[in-house]
């Protein structure tokens, strides 16, 4: 047998979606989920692209770290690779990052390129956020739920924000579907799962 080089590219995905959110916010699990109900999708989790770094890696924190900072840019640029990478072969990317302040989400806009980012937001509020910390296993030992509040005031008026303090993963991702309007199929076999397990 032998081995001949093929096309990856073929007709794009109709875009990609940016779901942000603080820690807590039901994040992670629902771009899963969301992914999920396309039928071809690639769920790109930033907090594991941070994981790729063996060594000299920073990981954002509530004080003032410059380093830290650049490397916040360096994954999403990462993410934006992947995301046009993943469009341009027929796949629509979900890409997962806590996305605060103006000038990070300028950046994902100006880095994708092939077709439309859709841009959402859940917010259950900080208190929720908070509580799901709290009761699920993977424990932070920050309580980044002033964020919240950083994030209303620079973001107000960007994309689609999605109260789902109350609303299972399924209804999130109908939410977020009817929103941005983008073609989905039903999963098939799908629960009524909290958010409360991931941010």
């Amino acid at each position: 047998m032998t081995w001949t080089e093929v096309p990856v590219d073929t007709e794009p995905a109709a875009g990609a979606v940016l779901l942000s959110g603080v820690p807590g916010s039901g994040k992670s699990t629902v771009a899963a989920a969301l992914a999920a109900r396309f039928a071809a999708s690639a769920h790109i989790e930033v907090d594991a692209l941070q994981q790729l770094i063996v060594s000299g890696g920073r990981w954002p924190s509530p004080e003032r770290d410059e380093e830290a900072d650049r490397q916040i840019f360096l994954r999403a640029r990462n993410a934006c690779l992947l995301a046009d990478s993943f469009v341009g072969a027929g796949f629509l990317p979900v890409v997962d990052d806590v996305v605060v302040r103006r000038a990070h989400l300028d950046f994902y806009r100006r880095r994708i390129a092939v077709g439309p980012l859709h841009f959402v937001v859940l917010a259950p509020g900080a208190a929720k956020a908070r509580e799901r910390n709290l009761a699920r296993d993977k424990r932070l030992t920050t309580d980044w739920s002033f964020l919240d509040t950083a994030m209303r005031e620079e973001l107000a008026g960007q994309g689609v924000w999605i109260d789902n303090a109350e609303l299972t993963v399924e209804e999130t991702v109908d939410a977020v579907l009817a929103a941005t309007g983008l073609p989905a199929r039903r999963a098939v076999g799908t629960e009524s799962r909290s958010p409360d397990s991931e941010d």
